[in-house]
């Protein structure tokens, strides 16, 4: 039976898939939710309307089996358009909806997740759920307050080590992608200044601001590809980033 709460909804999926040999892994708001603590403090706390997955589309057949099994409704026109790339399910009784990115994770932004899905056992890598948040253009509130409550909790390294964030794989993914450097950038630097409009104390804001100076850093820092010189020399005269239908939550 699908549970009530989002959050333990989301963790039943991720077992029950384990067991099936499945691979699935939550992003969004709710793999915030399972792995920072801070998502329940008073200045970041949101609410997690839907689950947001990530697969492998060589099982794309079985994970829209496997949602069936679990009491979910398939989205049948959508997902026999889209479901090389993407499928949708809806929970009927508590109206919320599970949206599974297969292969990459595609939105203003597109990453390759295929060689990241098993890192952690749960969500994407710390790196991999701040880089999908990173990556929109129009960022909200909610996604500031994410992104502010994984950087209290998580430090900021250059290898995957667990419960810590990669700060190597972002500054390689901005290394090779112009657009996603400005974007990057741009969201970070976003989240300092909105920083001081959060009810922190001045210690927990100035561990966000040093780690994410630590992300900024390692991006600079980074050497850029060929690609990245080419296109940066166009810059903002062409769109960076593509405007989806909808960003993950």
């Amino acid at each position: 039976m699908i549970e009530t709460d989002v959050l333990k909804e989301a963790e039943r999926i991720i077992s029950t898939a384990e067991s099936q040999n499945i691979t699935l892994r939550l992003l969004g708001g709710t793999a915030i939710g399972i792995r920072c603590p801070s998502a329940k403090h008073r200045a970041v706390a949101r609410t997690y309307p839907d689950i947001d997955l990530a697969g492998l589309k060589k099982q794309a057949r079985s994970i829209r089996k496997f949602f069936s099994t679990m009491g979910y409704e398939d989205n049948k026109m959508f997902n026999a358009l889209r479901g090389s790339a993407r499928l949708m399910f809806f929970d009927l009784p508590n109206k919320r909806r599970v949206d599974i990115f297969l292969d990459n994770f595609d939105m203003c932004h597109k990453f390759d997740l295929r060689d990241r899905l098993t890192i952690d056992p749960k969500t994407l890598s710390l790196a991999d759920l701040l880089a999908t948040k990173l990556q929109v253009v129009k960022t909200n509130e909610k996604d500031i307050k994410d992104m502010v409550a994984l950087l209290l909790d998580h430090d900021v390294v250059t290898s995957d080590q667990p419960e810590k964030v990669n700060g190597m794989r972002l500054a390689k993914l901005c290394a090779d992608d112009w657009g996603i450097y400005k974007t990057f950038t741009s969201v970070l630097a976003k989240i300092l200044v909105v920083l001081e409009q959060f009810q922190l104390s001045a210690e927990e804001k100035k561990l966000v601001k040093d780690r994410i100076d630590r992300i900024t850093k390692l991006i600079e820092d980074e050497p850029k590809s060929m690609r990245w010189k080419m296109r940066a020399r166009v810059g903002e005269k062409s769109v960076w980033y593509k405007m989806p239908e909808d960003v993950a939550d």
